[in-house]
C-alpha cells in the first residue's frame, strides 16, 4: 500500500512544483525587455487567469473521484463518460469565458488597481491567452480522469512538456520575431494546446481500446450531468471560499504596509512549498479512496486513509524540524532586505506551527473528493472562512498582523479537524449503513 501511495504521490509533487514555473518563466522573460510594466502586466494578468482558473478546478478533482471509484468498480465505461463529462463543462465553461471576456476584462482592471501603462499591457496579455481556456479546462478533466486512472505519471509529463514548450515558443516569440508581451501570451497559449493535445495523444495511445466505450449521448444524460454538477457545484463553492481567504490575506497585508507585504508573502512561500508536498498525497488519497469506495473494499480504503495520515504526520513534523532550522536562511535566499527578514522572525513562529495545523485539510479534502462526499467539504470550509473573518476582525486592533496569522491557522485546523469528526461519526462514511 506504501509503494501504491508513493506512485500515485510523487510524480503528482513534481507536477505541482512544475505549476509556478509556467509564470515564473513568463516574468523572467519579460524582465529582460527594460520596463518594469512588463513584469506587471504578466503580474496581473496571471493573477486574473489565476483566479478564473482556480474557480473551476473542481473540472479535475471532481473528475478524479468520480473516476476512481468506476475504476474501483471496474466500470469502464462510467469511466470513459465521466472523462466525456468533464471535457465536455470545460468547453462549454470556456465558451461562457469567451463571451463574457470582455465585461470580465473590465470588472478585473477595474477592481485591480494599476497605472495605465500596466493595464494597456495586461490587457493585451489577457485577450491573447484567454483564447488558451477550453486548452486548460479540458486538461484539467483529463488530468483528473489519469489521478481517477491511478495514472500521475501523465499528468507529470504534461506539465513537464508544457514548461518546455512555454519556454521555447516565448524566447522564440520575443527574442527572435522581436514581440514583447504578446510573443510572452503566444508562447503561454500555444504552450497550453500543446498540453491538450499530448493529453489526448496519451490517452488514444494507451487507453486506444476504451474508446469503443465512447457514447456521448449516454454520457450526457440528464441524471448523469445532475449527478456531476451536484458533485463539483459543491467542490465549487468550497473554492470560491478558499479564494475569499487568500485575497483577504493577500490584501489585508499589503493595507498594513510595503514591509508587512513583504512579510506575508515571503512566509507564505514556506506553506506553498509545503503544501505541494500535501497536495501530492491528497491526490493519492483521491485515487485510492475512490478505487477503493468503487470496490467496496471498506478494509483496504481504511489502510489506505490510515497510511496516509502516517505520511502526514511524518511529512508535518519533518517540514516543522526543517523550517526551525533552516527557515531564516531560506528567506535569506529569497531577499537580502534585512528589515524584511527581521520583520519576519518576529513572525515565524506561526510557520512553524502550519504543518501540524495544516496537514490534516489536505490528506481529508483527497480522500473526501475520492469518495465525492462532497457536502461536507463545503460547510467545513464555509465554517472555517467564517472562524477566519471572525477571529481577524476580533483581534486585529490588538494584535495587527498577527491577528491575520492566527486566524489563518485556526482556519487551517478547523478545516482538518470538522472533516476529521464528520468522517468519525457519519455511518460508514460512502460505505453506506
Amino acid at each position: 500500500m506504501n509503494k501504491k501511495i508513493l506512485q500515485l504521490a510523487i510524480p503528482s509533487i513534481i507536477s505541482n512544483i512544475t505549476v509556478p514555473l509556467l509564470g515564473l518563466i513568463d516574468v523572467t522573460i519579460v524582465g529582460h525587455l527594460g520596463s518594469a510594466a512588463y513584469i506587471g502586466a504578466i503580474a496581473v494578468g496571471g493573477l486574473l487567469f489565476n483566479i478564473i482558473y482556480w474557480s473551476f478546478g473542481f473540472l479535475r478533482m471532481g473528475t478524479s473521484g468520480m473516476t476512481s471509484q468506476a475504476y474501483g468498480k471496474r466500470d469502464m465505461e462510467e469511466a470513459v463518460n465521466v472523462l466525456v463529462r468533464a471535457v465536455s463543462v470545460g468547453f462549454s465553461v470556456a465558451a461562457l469565458l469567451f463571451i463574457f471576456q470582455y465585461p470580465i476584462e473590465r470588472i478585473a482592471f477595474h477592481l485591480l488597481d494599476t497605472s495605465t501603462e500596466v493595464q494597456r499591457l495586461a490587457t493585451i496579455y489577457f485577450r491573447i491567452c484567454i483564447w488558451g481556456a477550453p486548452a486548460v479546462l479540458g486538461l484539467y478533466g483529463f488530468v483528473g480522469w489519469f489521478i481517477g486512472m491511478q495514472n500521475s505519471r501523465f499528468p507529470m509529463i504534461i506539465a513537464i512538456v508544457q514548461n518546455v514548450l512555454n519556454i521555447c515558443f516565448s524566447l522564440f516569440f520575443v527574442f527572435v520575431c522581436h514581440m514583447k508581451v504578446e510573443g510572452v501570451a503566444l508562447g503561454t497559449l500555444l504552450a497550453q494546446y500543446g498540453g491538450l493535445l499530448l493529453a489526448v495523444f496519451l490517452w488514444l495511445r494507451y487507453y486506444k481500446k476504451l474508446t469503443v466505450k465512447l457514447h456521448f449521448k449516454q454520457s450526457l444524460q440528464y441524471q448523469a450531468m445532475r449527478r456531476f454538477f451536484s458533485v463539483n457545484g459543491d467542490i465549487f463553492f468550497r473554492t470560491l471560499c478558499l479564494i475569499a481567504v487568500t485575497a483577504f490575506f493577500t490584501s489585508t497585508g499589503a493595507k498594513q504596509g510595503d514591509v508587512v507585504l513583504a512579510v506575508n508573502t515571503l512566509l507564505m512561500q514556506l506553506f506553498t512549498l509545503f503544501s505541494y508536498i500535501m497536495d501530492g498525497f491528497a491526490y493519492a488519497g483521491e485515487a485510492l479512496s475512490g478505487r477503493y469506495i468503487g470496490a467496496r473494499n471498506e478494509v483496504l480504503f481504511r489502510r489506505a486513509v490510515r497510511l496516509l495520515f502516517y505520511w502526514g504526520t511524518g511529512l508535518a513534523l519533518s517540514f516543522t524540524l526543517l523550517y526551525g532550522i533552516g527557515g531564516e536562511g531560506f528567506l535569506s535566499l529569497l531577499t537580502n532586505n534585512r528589515d524584511v527578514i527581521i520583520e519576519a522572525n518576529t513572525y515565524f513562529y506561526w510557520v512553524l506551527a502550519i504543518p501540524l495545523a495544516g496537514f490534516s485539510a489536505f490528506l481529508w479534502d483527497g480522500i473526501f473528493i475520492g469518495a465525492t462526499v462532497t457536502r461536507p467539504m463545503l460547510y467545513s470550509m464555509f465554517m472555517a472562512m467564517a472562524s477566519f473573518f471572525g477571529i481577524y476582525y476580533m483581534l486585529e486592533t490588538n494584535l495587527g498582523n498577527h491577528a491575520l496569522w492566527l486566524a489563518f491557522l485556526t482556519y487551517l485546523l478547523l478545516r482538518g479537524l470538522l472533516l476529521a469528526a464528520w468522517f468519525r461519526y457519519s455511518k460508514r462514511f460512502a460505505f453506506g449503513n
